[in-house]
């Protein structure tokens, strides 16, 4: 069992899992030991072995990140969909405050958690054959699409992910996925860390209700977080790698 950690009101932590890191057939089968039935009945659905060994690792990462932070057993917890389609944790099953995302991409698996605030967390893979200026116009606001074509060529495929990236952390943080139109909020980016958010009216937000990071877990992969701010004072965002039931 991992060791038991606090979070404090003011602190979000990242766990990611690299999934060529784990090969051993033992921690596998205890990953599957952990599922629930339907969770395995959900693995099976999955037509390619790619797709069942990313699930079954999202899973035992979820499950074995929330005992970290509260007194139930990885094979414990239970899961609820909200009426947005976001999934919680069962109701009266965790004895902490606790809120939890998860991500995956090719070869990256995201499990974020704080205690109380709407949080989102999404991981890119940046490999990916993508004509990333042509789907900026299609989707993102004008604003981020000019500001795209305006960079050197060989800067727009990161700033791309980048933008992607936190876009659909900020859409899974409010829980509505695509009803949520990807150019009804556009996103300021400059070479440093500064991020700053405006909004569509019809999406009735305020940016100074949002926090949100951007991160580069590995050269091929892009993180990015959106927290609804519970303070004006930033959270602190804490990412770290790990291998479940190992460390």
């Amino acid at each position: 069992m991992a060791e038991r950690r606090t979070l404090s009101p003011s602190a979000v932590h990242v766990w990611l899992t690299a999934v060529n890191d784990i090969t051993d057939t033992a921690l596998l089968e205890a990953y599957a030991a952990l599922m629930t039935d339907d969770e395995r009945q959900r693995q099976q659905r999955f037509a390619l072995e790619k797709g069942r060994r990313a699930y079954l690792l999202t899973r035992a990462l979820a499950r074995t990140t929330l005992s970290r932070y509260a007194d139930v057993a990885p094979q414990d917890w239970r899961f609820v969909i909200d009426e947005r389609g976001k999934p919680e944790i069962a109701p009266g099953l965790c004895p902490v405050p606790l809120r939890f995302n998860l991500s995956h991409t090719n070869g990256l698996i995201a499990c974020a958690v704080t205690g109380h605030y709407d949080l989102g967390v999404d991981v890119e893979w940046m490999m990916r054959r993508t004509n990333t200026v042509a789907i900026a116009d299609r989707y993102f606001a004008p604003f981020e699409a000019n500001a795209l074509r305006r960079l050197p060529q060989h800067r727009q495929r990161e700033r791309f992910f980048e933008l992607w990236c936190l876009k659909e952390a900020y859409i899974k943080a409010r829980g509505l996925g695509l009803a949520i139109p990807l150019g009804q909020f556009w996103l300021h980016l400059d070479e440093g860390e500064r991020i700053e958010i405006s909004f569509d009216s019809r999406l009735r937000d305020r940016a100074q209700d949002w926090q949100l990071a951007r991160f580069r877990p590995t050269p091929e992969h892009r993180l990015a977080v959106a927290i609804r701010r519970g303070t004006a004072a930033d959270q602190v965002i804490d990412v770290r790698n790990t291998i479940p039931l190992r460390d």
